[in-house]
């Protein structure tokens, strides 16, 4: 196992801003070390998170010696706030990137240096790596401000400009400026394409875009229906799953990030700059509950296009593209050598039934609590019931993407069930025409191969595939989907011995991949963040509401200093995988509505 490299932040340790285009991660140490360039799936322009010597960053740092560093988010926003505590003075970097109504405006990342006490000097070092570091650039230092130009097919430039002197250092933008008590620099980095579009003076940036862009994530909170319990934690989560949205497309990725280890030095390293049809599906439900009904409709809009090709596919980039093939980098070193480093998703091409329902789920909510869509959305629906009326009863890559083999998974064939359900309740309620009785055979004669056949006396359970003798973390869905009693006697037997098989404490892994090595993978994995916030919902379902409350508790315990999650948790309580995760926020989202339901309910 390699050793872990002191010179790699702890994912744990960075926070997220962004401006629904794309976004960046900052470190508690005031590093910019990772950001895609013009989209969230785009080549990296900043990936030192991946590898410390060519990645590229952004660092601003005071020289003050043996600080402490605190970071927060300003109350309901995406601001971040990085905070340097010495004996010799209080420092601060305010970074945010404003969310601009232009969509063909450039990007931009805004970072506000302060001095709180004392008189303190500064560095900032802004050395890009374009293009995953595969692209050389050139630096050049014009009317007071540094250009960086891309040596690659799309030219890709950035512009640094300051309030105070910069210069080019080792080809980098470099500045270095001391600041007396109370006294603010700004330094802001511009992205465009072959130039930087709109170039603003510092003066633009420092007159209006701090409280703009506080005023945007503001007034966008306020728009929560949720009153519950845990107001703050829920708030950051949303929030989180917003800066993974796209503004312009209404797709979102489900997560920033690309090859963060599931174990540290180990190969399981995946891209997930994607969206996954069920990702967002998931997303755009919580969203609902949340009252965020413009996201909902985007994201609708997106999907009604995507419909109208041949097929549904499991996964799209950002823009409704297909191109996506799994490539490795090999000259880059990995988060604290953990190779290889992958970009692209090969399961692109997987057979993957879930999707269906998922989609039809979130749509089902949509036409129930928000608006009636219109006739010619549910002709879309039709035609992806008809896929499932054709292929429920064939063998699938499952929710977890086995690379190796496919079965008859539980939790595909339970989202075949919610696929047909929910169709045929879109269908009665608004009265649109279609095969009921048909319709009505096909879901029923799914309900009884769940029920008859995926149960295992004994284990006691409903077990991961036909013939299984193990349960996994998908079957918690069983009933969070409606498709049984939280408290009918199988199913409390059947959570029962999924605490039994996957549960550590409040801790659950999705499945026990065991010697055979199920999954076709080398190496181990953390536990799932999703999976025990699902399973704490469903405790709260069954009737365990001080037990489901407890868990929630130290589940919350686990994220980070800012309330956010990665995928996946190690044996020391860190952070593995890409971060943050949109699905582990919104099972969180999910687990909170569902506990404070049950408590007022006593």
């Amino acid at each position: 196992m390699p050793k872990k490299n002191p010179e790699y932040t702890r994912i744990e340790d960075y926070g997220l801003i962004g401006n629904l285009k794309t976004v960046a991660l900052v470190s508690v140490e005031g590093s910019i070390d990772f950001m895609c360039y013009p989209a969230f799936d785009s080549p990296t322009v900043f990936a030192k998170l991946l590898d410390h010597k060519k990645g590229g960053s952004f660092a601003i740092y005071p020289q003050m010696d043996g600080y402490n560093t605190k970071q927060l988010y300003l109350p309901a926003t995406a601001v971040l706030l990085t905070r340097f505590f010495s004996e010799e003075g209080i420092a601060e970097v305010t970074d945010y990137m404003p969310v601009d109504d232009q969509m063909d405006k450039s990007n931009a990342i805004v970072r506000q240096v302060k001095t709180v006490r004392g008189n303190i000097t500064f560095q900032a070092k802004c050395e890009p790596a374009f293009d995953y570091a595969n692209a050389t650039h050139k630096c050049e230092l014009r009317d007071e401000s540094v250009y960086f130009n891309a040596d690659n097919e799309d030219g890709t430039v950035m512009r640094l400009i300051a309030d105070v002197p910069l210069q080019i250092k080792q080809n980098a933008g470099y500045a270095e400026f001391t600041l007396e008590q109370g006294k603010t620099a700004y330094l802001v980095l511009e992205c465009g394409k072959s130039q930087v579009e709109d170039e603003n003076p510092i003066e633009v940036y420092k007159k209006s875009t701090y409280q703009d862009t506080i005023d945007f994530w503001r007034n966008w909170s306020k728009k929560s229906t949720y009153k519950g319990r845990w107001n703050g934690t829920v708030n950051r989560s949303a929030i989180t799953l917003k800066l993974l949205t796209s503004r312009e497309l209404g797709s979102m990725v489900a997560a920033p990030t690309f090859s963060l280890p599931e174990v540290v030095g180990g190969g399981r390293n995946w891209d997930y700059r994607f969206m996954w049809i069920r990702d967002a599906a998931f997303t755009m439900y919580a969203f609902l509950r949340l009252g965020y009904t413009e996201e909902a409709t985007a994201f609708l809009e997106w999907i009604h296009d995507r419909a109208q090709e041949d097929q549904l596919y499991l996964m799209y980039t950002i823009d409704g593209g297909h191109d996506m093939e799994e490539e490795e980098l090999t000259h880059l070193s990995g988060y604290q050598n953990s190779k290889p480093v992958r970009i692209g998703n090969g399961a692109q091409g997987q057979h993957q039934l879930d999707i269906y329902g998922e989609l039809i789920d979130t749509i089902y909510i949509y036409n129930k609590q928000h608006a009636p869509i219109t006739f010619e959305f549910w002709e879309t629906i039709v035609k992806q019931v008809d896929v499932v009326t054709k292929k429920w009863k064939t063998a699938d890559h499952g929710i977890w993407e086995i690379r190796n083999t496919e079965k008859h998974f539980l939790h595909s064939r339970l989202m075949c069930w919610v696929a047909m359900d929910r169709a045929i309740k879109i269908g009665q309620h608004r009265s649109f025409p279609f095969p009921e009785s048909d319709w009505k055979k096909v879901r029923d004669d799914i309900y009884t191969d769940i029920y008859e056949n995926f149960w295992n006396d004994e284990v006691g359970a409903w077990v991961q595939y036909k013939g299984a003798k193990n349960v996994d973390a998908s079957v918690l869905l069983m009933s969070l989907m409606h498709f049984i009693s939280p408290r009918e006697p199988r199913w409390l037997s059947t959570l029962k011995v999924v605490e039994e098989q996957l549960g550590v404490d409040v801790l659950l892994y999705r499945y026990k991949n065991g010697e055979a090595s199920f999954d076709g993978l080398e190496g181990e994995e953390g536990t799932f963040n999703m999976c025990s916030f699902w399973f704490i919902e469903s405790l709260a379902k069954s009737g365990e509401v001080a037990k489901a409350l407890d868990s929630f508790e130290k589940m919350i315990g686990y994220a980070n200093h800012l309330g956010l999650f990665s995928e996946e948790i190690g044996h020391k309580a860190e952070h593995l995988g890409n971060f943050p995760q949109a699905f582990t926020h919104l099972a969180l989202i999910s687990a909170a509505l569902e506990i404070d339901k049950q408590l007022d309910r006593q």
